[in-house]
């Protein structure tokens, strides 16, 4: 009996060992052939923005000495910033050796700048230290076809310059007056009429942007540039233009002649088809540049700076709505200089600066200061914050040395604190 009953309990030990068997491999098999439940993370896409300040010699030191420049540098990287515009060209000089430049004025870069920094090449310098920062540099070529009267280049080539109807070389101021009331609300108007009067002084000229031996000089420039240095793109600004006064010398006027039939301009240089015609050449211009630079380098950036649209038009002949229809832009940065938050905010809120942000990366230039006037962190502050809000690509700044410098109404400090808040982490700019 006892046999029987350990015979039997042997057989269930064996039948249990061999249902336990069966069972795990049974939950092995489907654990290996179950496909594993899918987790669909949650993708935060990578913030992308601007944010660039313009550095330039006009009330500003930080091109001529040794360690300043790399101090600038350093702070914007610490600061968290990622784009440089650096002066490359304005009033008649470059700033860098340029071979180009001398072979037409006879000097190879700005005199005061060669002084101090002994002929190097400031740059090129800039260049190094920025991407070793990680900072894009886009050489900027600022004011575009003004030079003063008394500079070599108009020296040497005094047939380059344009001319209103008297033949005057020289700026009349009224225009500007009447157009910036319309334009602009108080107290804009006044701040803008100031600078305009400083920069359009008696002292300076305008090279004629229609004339062939000007956009050959301003084309070779640009592409000295590109073929030169590592450059991340190139800008232009407000100043590549024509004054709407100006149009009357010998070169414009033959060609308008040419084009019609013989007739001469209007003496009315607000007249429509007048200032569509001269827009138009500054439009096939801006053709000639972005194919020419695209040509040596495809993937360089092609930025413009410029003012609201109708003030560009009606003052300047520049039609920059135009040229980005006709992707001739890659970048773009409106200056929206205001010292108020209403008028910073109507800027914004203009239908054709709507309608352009939705085609490229669109940023909005704010100033942080000039010698003159100064602007509190907290209103700079605000400025990015609704520059945000409606989605734009980035902010840059004009310029260095009223960001966080002793020019300013808040101590150093404070200004680097301020920035700080605002860009807390480092981000890489959106992609074209």
């Amino acid at each position: 009996m006892m046999n029987k009953i350990n015979h039997q309990f042997k057989q269930l030990k064996i039948w249990l060992g061999i249902g336990v068997a069966i069972a795990f491999l049974s939950i092995s098999l489907n654990t290996i052939l179950t496909p594993p439940t899918s987790v669909t993370a949650k993708v935060i896409p990578e913030k992308k923005e601007v944010r660039g300040v313009w550095i330039t010699n006009v009330s500003s030191t930080v091109l001529f000495a040794p360690w300043a420049i790399n101090r600038a540098l350093r702070q914007l990287s610490q600061l968290n910033f990622n784009t440089v515009y650096p002066v490359t060209w304005n009033r008649g000089n470059t700033f860098y050796p340029s071979e180009v430049a001398q072979k037409v004025t006879g000097q190879p870069q700005d005199p005061t700048l060669a002084t101090f920094r002994l002929g190097g090449d400031v740059l090129r310098e800039i260049f190094t230290q920025s991407h070793r920062q990680g900072l894009r540099v886009i050489p900027w070529f600022e004011y575009g076809f003004m030079a003063p009267i008394n500079s070599l280049l108009v020296k040497r080539h005094p047939h380059w310059v344009t001319t209103s109807l008297d033949k005057n070389r020289n700026f009349s101021e009224d225009i500007f007056e009447l157009e910036l009331k319309d334009l602009l609300p108080e107290p804009d108007e006044q701040s803008l009429l100031t600078t305009l009067k400083q920069s359009l002084s008696i002292n300076n000229v305008w090279l004629n942007p229609i004339h062939p031996q000007v956009q050959k000089f301003f084309i070779d420039l640009v592409l000295e540039v590109v073929k030169t240095y590592d450059v991340d793109g190139i800008q232009i600004d407000d100043r590549f233009a024509m004054p709407v006064q100006l149009g009357y010398d010998p070169i414009t006027v033959r060609l308008y002649r040419e084009q019609h039939q013989g007739k001469m301009p209007p003496e009315d240089f607000t007249d429509p088809e007048w200032m569509q015609w001269r827009a138009n050449q500054i439009t096939a211009l801006m053709e000639k540049l972005y194919k020419a630079v695209k040509a040596v380098k495809p993937n360089c950036i092609v930025s413009l700076s410029s003012n609201p649209d109708d003030f560009a038009y009606k003052l300047y002949l520049q039609d920059w709505p135009t040229w980005i229809k006709r992707g001739l832009v890659d970048e773009f940065v409106l200056q929206v200089y205001r010292n108020n938050l209403p008028s910073f905010l109507a800027e914004l809120e203009r239908p054709e600066v709507k309608l352009t942000k939705s085609k490229i990366p669109f940023s909005i230039g704010i100033l942080t200061g000039t010698m003159k006037t100064s602007m509190k962190i907290e209103q700079i502050q605000q400025q990015v914050k609704a520059v945000r809000d409606r989605h734009f690509a980035g902010v840059s700044f004009f310029y260095w040395e009223t960001l966080w410098g002793y020019l300013t109404p808040n101590s150093p400090q404070e200004r680097r604190t301020g920035f700080k808040k605002m860009f807390p982490t480092s981000v890489s700019r959106p992609k074209l």
